[in-house]
């Protein structure tokens, strides 16, 4: 077991850095991105566990009598992952705060635990297809921790290197972290066709057709999309527990174990309790998302604000800090326009291929459609991959801000790119002919996020103080996730309404907005900032 506090830490310093300080750096780095990868697996695995559960029969308890019982029921289907995004950008509040009173080891050993209830969870539901849709709900939210753990991985990883290597160390946390989307991508449509977990897991289920009848021999364990994370959580969990660190750099009032691990459970409840008070506001009260949205994030602060202790208290207001600042304001926005895309097209992909190529005009099923299993997962596949290069690029040319200009005029070309060939494809009763320009650009959107997400993070640590920098990381990302609720919302009120494209266009406005604001602020010649 390392020595688990460290409390002389200069990574400034060349020569701690070259003798002790990249050591320990990069062994808390390699322990962090496996159990970042795992937590945006549990929490974007209902994108592609939804395409299943319609395959299968899965009902919810509702009827299935009308095309309007069917719309109904495909819209719930499509707020299951939204949910999900909803709870795990909510959870990323607290998580913006965790490392500095809790500590980073102690902060990524509980958040890794905790993604024990949603992936057992899902185990034991995905086995009744009358399951009903509030437990499906409750579990979404549950898997929320695994969105929430990415604030506080990022704000912890950023301790560690010095500024030179931010854009490098925190694009491959980021990164390779966000490999998890295409693993579970790639993991989930092999691991569902074995019975591999054994009774306790229980049996398959057979796919069901159009027309209701199920197909004989072919079962389907679906359950196994949420069994299978369990070993390798419990593996993450106690390699954070025995191998990463606490730095007193970061946790000012390090060194009481009980005091740090009640804080996070605290912050984290408060989380949770205003993360399910927004699914609750959203699919019981059915209010508007531009009003669910807003009022989760002010309650989650308003929880933490007035009932945290003492002792906590006066550690956030140091942190509240950033919200006084108005470029973290401006790059909340810019990275909601990176990271927010990449996740919440990530958590939308799989349907969307569904709804745009699975259906002819009328609703017949498309013999000839593409499917989801195979491709959904090169999205965020190449989104992450090329994340780190982002990063890295950022740094060799040393500006982030010119990268991420580059990087939004290309998402503003891709995402009407795909718009127009959704318009295209709906418009045919062979939607299939439409399926190769629209999968290439959309790889390419999912590229422009990842660079513009990898030069975000180098931005960041020179626009903020090293006090700052690490709440406003875990901040910005908590905002930004909210794209794994927004988007795949949008999608699916505008695929009910019939026009997928409607939602391109809207998220191609914000992206003009942001390449003006970080020209203005950040990447014209006068702007008085250099990142």
């Amino acid at each position: 077991m390392t020595k688990t506090n460290i409390f002389m830490w200069d990574v400034e310093d060349k020569k701690f850095w070259d003798e002790q300080g990249h050591k320990t750096a990069f062994r808390n780095l390699w322990i962090s991105i496996p159990a970042l990868l795992q937590s945006f697996s549990i929490w974007i695995m209902w994108g592609m566990i939804i395409v299943q559960m319609k395959k299968l029969g899965f009902t919810f308890g509702l009827p299935h009598q009308t095309p309007e019982d069917l719309k109904i029921f495909n819209e719930l289907l499509w707020t299951i992952p939204a949910i999900a995004g909803l709870a795990g950008a909510t959870l990323r509040i607290p998580h913006s705060f965790l490392i500095a009173i809790g500590g980073g080891r102690n902060v990524i050993f509980v958040s890794t635990l905790l993604l024990l209830i949603p992936s057992i969870g899902a185990g034991f539901a995905l086995q009744n297809i009358d399951t009903p849709y509030y437990i499906f709900a409750m579990l979404a939210v549950f898997s929320g921790f695994g969105g929430g753990n990415f604030a506080s991985s990022m704000s912890n990883i950023s301790f560690f290197f010095p500024k030179r290597m931010q854009g490098t160390a925190l694009g491959l946390n980021a990164g390779l972290g966000n490999l998890g989307v295409s693993v579970m991508q790639i993991l989930i449509p092999l691991v569902i066709t074995l019975g591999m977990f054994g009774s306790p897991a229980g049996h398959g289920l057979p796919l069901v057709e159009a027309d209701g009848t199920k197909t004989a021999g072919t079962l389907v364990f679906i359950q196994n999309a949420g069994c299978l994370w369990t070993p390798f959580l419990i593996l993450s969990a106690l390699a954070a527990f025995f191998g990463m660190n606490n730095l007193k750099t970061a946790t000012p009032e390090l060194g009481n174990y009980t005091a740090e691990f009640f804080k996070i459970a605290l912050l984290l409840g408060f989380g949770l309790v205003g993360a399910g008070t927004g699914a609750y506001f959203l699919t019981a009260l059915k209010w508007n998302v531009w009003v669910v949205l807003p009022v989760t994030i002010f309650l989650t602060l308003f929880l933490m604000k007035v009932f945290s202790p003492q002792q906590i208290k006066g550690n956030l207001d140091r942190q509240f800090a950033i919200f006084r600042n108005k470029h973290n304001w401006i790059m909340t926005i810019l990275y909601v326009m990176t990271f927010g895309s990449f996740i919440g097209y990530s958590a939308s992909f799989p349907k969307l291929i569904q709804d745009v190529f699975g259906y002819l005009p009328g609703g017949a099923v498309n013999p000839n459609a593409p499917d989801p299993m195979a491709w959904a997962f090169l999205g965020p596949l190449v989104g992450a991959l090329i994340r780190p290069i982002g990063g890295w690029f950022a740094d060799k040319i040393n500006s982030g801000s010119k990268v991420t200009t580059w990087s939004t005029i290309v998402q503003v070309i891709a995402a009407l790119g795909v718009a127009y060939f959704i318009v295209k494809a709906k418009s045919l009763d062979t939607p299939e002919t439409y399926w190769w320009p629209f999968f290439s650009l959309f790889m390419i959107l999912f590229i422009a996020t990842g660079v513009g997400n990898g030069s975000t993070f180098r931005s960041i640590p020179y626009i903020f103080s090293k006090e700052q920098a690490g709440p406003v990381l875990g901040w910005t990302s908590a905002i930004a996730a909210y794209g794994a609720f927004i988007i795949p919302i949008v999608f699916g009120q505008q695929i009910k309404a019939g026009h997928a494209e409607y939602a391109l266009y809207g998220f191609t406005i914000y992206y003009v907005i942001c390449l003006i604001l970080n020209w203005y602020y950040y990447d014209r010649k006068n702007s008085g900032i250099k990142c």
